[in-house]
Order: structure tokens, then C-alpha cells, then sequence
């Protein structure tokens, strides 16, 4: 998120419009990208499970299983990022954000292949608690993010100036780096075993890609629910002005910076619920998922405290523009009302997740946005004249409604667990 936000102050400095587009084109890559990736996600249970269980060469089976999954996603994901030209155009989004839209979506799609591969070793690394590594290795990517945002935003040291362009060529080098330093990470600390598995059963396994898909598909469902619903809306609101679209990158940002605590604290809840499941510890299990939405929640309120406080502030990290600042402030104390569900809902996920349920919270989320946050949120935008705000009301009660019955759901599961012993 760090970069993300990198890029968008860096080319804040450019103008609106330039904020618009690579608002729209972000969201439009991570709507395809991130969701892809989800089916990753089944790595978690499986790894973290067969490790808890102390079956080591099952993990690694797993992860070898991964890497076939994420190769065989990388011709898929860019063939869909290539094709969404035309439905930008039909969809009515302002001509001028197009324009830059276009050409910084279409760079930013080259990182495809690192992302994905970043996303597999990641997975394994954490179900390993191997997790400091993964942090410096995305401090320091981002350090190479902020070089280079400012040699092709700018163009410095002899380097065009590309504007948002330059900033999606700067992301790829950033992830081509992240990549190279996970797959670097996991070879020094399984380097060996990791061979041996290589040299047994290096051919994809259909029975334990079907395993991977069975977990990951509803997972990655969920996020294109997700992050589907917020492309949705950062189109809608493409509708209206550059400045309004611009207001909206700001405020998704900050709450998605926000919601990258929670998410951490999820990732932790899946792996601990995961091995506590594959050592037969269902209290453990328990305490695990419990004890995660305690902290999620704890941030979350914090972060809603800030939001409320400071919304002005926030929004002027990210641009000078006054007329943005007004735009963004108000979507900023609107995402405050959220910030406790939406802790809530994803550790409650990723606590599910680690018990083997990917199921429920695609359900719900698609409820909780599709059927509910996304109409009431179109119909305050457009027809009583509310314009952004009325969409992130919508969302907001939508993320309500999520964060509530997932912590129902996760309490019903624990119960369970209770029963079984």
C-alpha cells in the first residue's frame, strides 16, 4: 500500500487529472490482479495445516503446486487487463482521464508475472513464520519504488518525464525486485529440501491443484466481490469529474493503508488457526481467531479516531490541490463510521480461512456489497444528488453488515470446534 500511495503523492504533484488516472487504472489492475491471486490463498490452509501437523514435505508438495497456479494465471490475468479498453470507453468515463489511464494501466500490467510469483512465495514463507524477512524486503521495495517515481514521474538524471506512466514503470521494477528477493529468502532457508522436493515431483499434481483450487476459488471470489465492488465505484465516480475522482483515490487509499493492519493480523489468524487445526488443538484454534479480531478491532478503532480527527490533514500527504482536499475530507469521515467492521470482517476471514471456510465470507460479501452498500450507494449518488459521498454511505453500510455476520460466523465455528473436542 506504502507504494501505492507513493505513487499517487508523486504524481499528486502533477495535477488531477494525473491522480485520476492512475486512481482508475490501479483499481482496474488490482480488481483483476489481486483477485487472481486469491486463489493463492489456498496455500494458506493447506501449508499451514500440513505444517502444524509436522508433515513438512506435504508443505513444499504445496508450494511446488502454487507456482504451477500462479504460471498458469499469468497469461489469463494480462489477457483480461489487455481487453479493458473498450469498456472504459462504453462505460462513459471522462475522456481526459482516459487518456492517462490507458497507457499507465497497460505498463502496469508487465508486473503481472512478479506479482503473482510474489504472492505464492509469500504464502509459504509466512505459513513457515518466516515473516521479517517478507518486511524488509517490502521496506526496501519500496525504497526502489520512491527512486523511481522520482526519475520517471519527473525526469531526472536524463530520464523522460512520463508523468503516470513513469510511475507504473517504477511499480514493475519494484515488484520484479520483490519477487527476485522472496525467491532469494526461500531458497537460503529451504534451499536443500526444497531440491530434493523439486527433484521428486516437479510435474503438476492435478489432485493437489484441485485441493488449492477447492479452498482458493471462493477465495479469490470474495475479493473479486471486494475489489470489484470498489472498481465499480471508482468508475461510477469517473463519471463525474476529475476532481471527484481524485477525492475518491485519496480516501480508498488511506482506508486501504488502514485496512493493511487488519489484513496482516488476518494472514497471522489463518496460519495460527491453520496449525493449531493440524496439531488437533481446536481450543488453540479458537483462542487463535479470538484473540485476532480482539486486535483487529483495537486498530480499527484507532485508525476510525484519525479519520474523524484529522481527515483535512490526511489529505493534504497527498496533494497540494485544494479543491482535491475538499473532495477527499468528507469520504475520509464517511470511511471512519467503517474502519471497526471492516477489521472485523477480514480477520473473521482469515480465521475461517485457516479452519478451511472460504465459502462464507464470499457469501457475504457479495450480499453485504453487491445487494445491499453498492444500489443504496448508486441511488444516493445519483438520484438524490450526493455524488461520491452518497456511494462511500453505501459502502459503509454494506461493510457493516459484513463485519457483523462474519464475527457471527467465525463464533458459530469456534463453538464448533468446542463440540468436536
Amino acid at each position: 500500500m506504502a507504494m501505492g500511495n507513493v505513487d499517487i503523492m508523486m504524481v499528486g504533484r502533477v495535477g488531477a487529472g494525473a491522480i485520476a488516472a492512475v486512481s482508475l487504472g490501479t483499481t482496474l489492475f488490482y480488481g483483476v490482479s489481486v483477485c487472481a491471486g486469491g486463489i493463492l490463498w489456498g496455500m494458506d490452509t493447506l501449508v499451514a495445516q500440513a505444517l502444524g501437523a509436522g508433515n513438512l514435505k506435504d508443505g513444499r508438495h504445496s508450494l511446488i503446486q502454487g507456482i504451477w497456479v500462479a504460471l498458469l494465471l499469468i497469461p489469463l490475468v494480462m489477457g483480461i487487463v489487455w481487453t479493458l479498453d473498450p469498456f472504459l470507453r462504453n462505460f462513459g468515463v471522462d475522456p481526459a482521464v482516459l487518456r492517462g489511464a490507458r497507457p499507465y494501466l497497460h505498463a502496469l500490467n508487465w508486473s503481472t508475472p512478479a506479482l503473482l510469483l510474489y504472492f505464492c512465495f509469500r504464502r509459504y514463507l509466512q505459513a513457515k513464520h518466516i515473516v521479517q524477512p517478507v518486511m524488509w524486503t517490502l521496506v526496501t521495495a519500496n525504497l526502489v519504488n520512491l527512486a523511481g517515481n522520482w526519475v520517471l514521474v519527473f525526469g531526472h538524471l536524463g530520464a523522460p518525464r512520463l508523468g503516470a506512466v513513469g510511475s507504473a514503470w517504477s511499480t514493475f521494477v519494484s515488484r520484479v525486485y520483490m519477487a527476485a528477493m522472496l525467491g532469494m529468502i526461500l531458497w537460503r532457508k529451504d534451499g536443500a529440501a526444497l531440491r530434493r522436493a523439486v527433484s521428486e515431483t516437479w510435474r503438476p499434481d492435478f489432485g493437489r491443484i484441485r485441493e488449492l483450487l477447492r479452498v482458493g476459488l471462493p477465495a479469490a471470489g470474495q475479493m473479486a466481490v471486494e475489489i470489484g465492488v470498489f472498481a465499480v465505484v471508482t468508475v461510477l465516480i469517473g463519471r463525474l469529474n476529475a476532481t471527484s475522482l481524485a477525492g475518491h483515490q485519496i480516501a480508498l487509499s488511506t482506508v486501504s493503508t488502514t485496512f493493511m493492519i487488519p489484513l496482516g493480523i488476518s494472514g497471522a489468524a489463518a496460519v495460527r488457526v491453520g496449525h493449531a487445526l493440524g496439531r488437533g488443538d481446536a481450543s488453540g484454534a479458537a483462542r487463535s481467531g479470538w484473540m485476532a479480531l480482539a486486535l483487529g478491532a483495537a486498530v480499527m478503532s484507532a485508525a476510525a479516531v484519525a479519520l474523524l480527527v484529522a481527515p483535512r490533514w490526511i489529505a493534504r500527504l497527498f496533494t497540494p490541490q485544494a479543491e482535491v482536499i475538499a473532495a477527499a475530507a468528507p469520504l475520509l469521515r464517511i470511511a471512519a463510521f467503517f474502519q471497526l467492521f471492516d477489521g472485523l470482517q477480514v480477520v473473521a476471514t482469515g480465521a475461517l480461512r485457516g479452519a478451511g471456510d472460504t465459502r462464507t465470507p464470499m457469501l457475504w460479501h457479495f450480499a453485504g456489497y453487491w445487494l445491499i452498500g453498492l444500489p443504496f450507494g448508486a441511488w444516493l449518488c445519483f438520484a438524490k444528488g450526493w455524488g461520491a459521498a452518497g456511494l462511500w454511505t453505501g459502502l459503509s453500510l454494506g461493510l457493516i453488515i459484513i463485519g457483523i455476520a462474519l464475527t457471527l460466523a467465525w463464533r458459530r465455528t469456534a463453538t464448533g470446534f468446542a463440540m468436536v473436542r
